[in-house]
């Protein structure tokens, strides 16, 4: 008796199955707890509604460093970006967790680094293909994809009293058991893999991948706009409780096909074909969807008390994507590929038209999230930092060390920031690159410090090492 009466949400996470895990059925079993204890352990639960944020995040997919206006793009117009930019906080050093999809989304939903969980170091193949010696060992053995019990959101959100609701792209395996509504989703509309036709919905294997929850359904409509469609009905739906809409947006991903490109045609050969006038329509199309949410905020009364965070997966695609002053493309850990747009708008707490230069990464947004529902985190792992407290309460910027590792076939990119220093490391087949930058004064990468600074490579070189000891994975 005395060790149930100790059970917190973790307790309740592991007594019921996530998919079972209903908002209403789990705060019954706190308030019986709380009651049996005389302890509100879990008083945010009690709180009134409007005392805690809806929760929207707005994540693209291959979007560059450069590809927004408030970040120094001038082709694209994106004035709802910047208009969020200027109503709350932009950030000037925020990183994606990886330089490609899955393993930026695994650091999301798990809040810890990817490599922690295996194989999902490099994008899933189309069609559920690894990419790798541990991804295809998973892959083999119906493994490849994220495990439910690694992940936090949303389930803690779900513990926590929030509506969750996926729309989008998933990316985190193609297998049954991985299906979103695994993972606690109250709601989820979108696709499995990395990326779709964005008018037939189909990707280059034969599988079929847009699901309704965890059935199959087949749409008309351009992805973007479905994508925003879907968001927005959930939306108005819970209104009146607090939400967490995750909006996971396709654009501007390959293949490169505008809302006006519906007679285009676009099949495996010419499936990854740059066209820029396409991409740019697809940006200034993701803005409007963008502006679409944020009108809906307003038009359902409940825009200050919901916080939007916009952020991209990774660096964007070379060749099609603008990544400002930055080196490097998606797939590489030099800054073009791994430094991407974050732009979060927090009503009352953080002043409009903030730029902040604090190092982020996308798992901070995971601890931030958690922190802003009121989640009890004391008995997570989590190795972000609550950002978005961090800067609302105006805090003196820190220094961050952070580390990314990227595999594919036999290439593998490496690199750890240490303060303003960066190694950058490159191993291809049994060949090895590594080059020392100071970001503080060589934002593009272009003057290698290794040979006049052995000492600080060898430091960072330790700190790697030290680092993939310790994220060894656990299958």
């Amino acid at each position: 008796m005395i060790q149930f009466l100790a059970t917190t949400q973790a307790g309740c996470r592991r007594l019921f199955p996530r998919h079972l895990l209903h908002r209403t059925a789990t705060l019954a079993f706190i308030a019986v707890v709380g009651q049996l204890t005389q302890t509100p352990f879990f008083s945010v639960a009690k709180a009134d509604s409007a005392s805690r944020p809806n929760i929207v995040l707005i994540l693209a997919d291959d979007l560059g460093y450069g590809d927004v206006g408030c970040y120094g793009q001038r082709i694209a117009k994106t004035p709802n970006i910047d208009a969020l930019a200027k109503q709350g906080v932009r950030f000037t050093q925020h990183y994606s967790n990886g330089p490609e999809c899955s393993p930026t989304r695994t650091a999301l939903l798990t809040g810890r680094y990817q490599q922690r969980v295996g194989g999902l170091e490099c994008a899933i193949g189309t069609g559920n293909v690894g990419r790798y010696d541990d991804a295809i060992r998973l892959a083999e053995q119906h493994e490849l994809g994220l495990p439910v019990d690694h992940a936090v959101l949303p389930s803690m959100l779900t513990s926590a009293g929030y509506r969750c609701g996926l729309f989008g792209k998933w990316h985190l395996g193609y297998e049954t058991k991985f299906n979103p509504m695994e993972y606690g989703w109250d709601e989820f509309v979108g696709y499995l893999g990395g990326n779709v036709h964005y008018f037939n919905h189909q990707e280059l294997s034969d599988l079929h991948v847009l699901f309704r929850g965890r059935q199959p359904i087949e749409r008309d409509g351009y992805m973007t706009h479905l994508i925003t469609d879907d968001s927005i009905e959930f939306i108005k739906r819970h209104k009146d409780q607090p939400f967490f809409a995750y909006v996971a947006h396709e654009c501007p991903h390959f293949p490169y096909q505008g809302p006006g490109d519906k007679d285009k045609v676009v099949i495996e050969e010419n499936w990854m074909a740059l066209d820029s006038s396409a991409y740019v329509a697809m940006i200034e199309d993701l803005d409007s969807e963008v502006g679409r949410i944020l009108k809906t905020l307003d038009e359902q009364g409940i825009a200050d008390n919901t916080i939007v965070i916009f952020a991209s997966d990774n660096g964007g695609f070379a060749g099609a994507a603008d990544m400002g002053p930055l080196r490097g493309s998606k797939g590489t850990t030099y800054e073009g590929g791994v430094r991407v747009p974050l732009v979060v708008r927090w009503p009352n707490r953080i002043r409009g038209g903030t730029v902040s230069d604090q190092v982020c990464v996308t798992f901070d947004l995971t601890r931030s999230i958690l922190a802003l529902a009121g989640a009890d985190q004391s008995h997570l792992q989590l190795e972000g930092i609550d950002i978005l407290s961090h800067v609302a309460d105006q805090r003196a910027d820190v220094a961050r060390t952070l580390f990314w590792r990227g595999r594919r076939a036999k290439r593998t990119w490496t690199a750890v920031r240490e303060g303003d220093l960066k190694l950058v490391r490159k191993l291809e087949d049994t060949k090895v690159q590594q080059w020392l930058y100071n970001l503080a004064d060589d934002l593009s990468e272009s003057n290698d410090l290794a040979a006049s600074r052995p000492q600080d490579v060898k430091r960072l070189e330790l700190l790697i090492d030290h680092w993939e000891k310790d994220v060894r994975p656990l299958r």
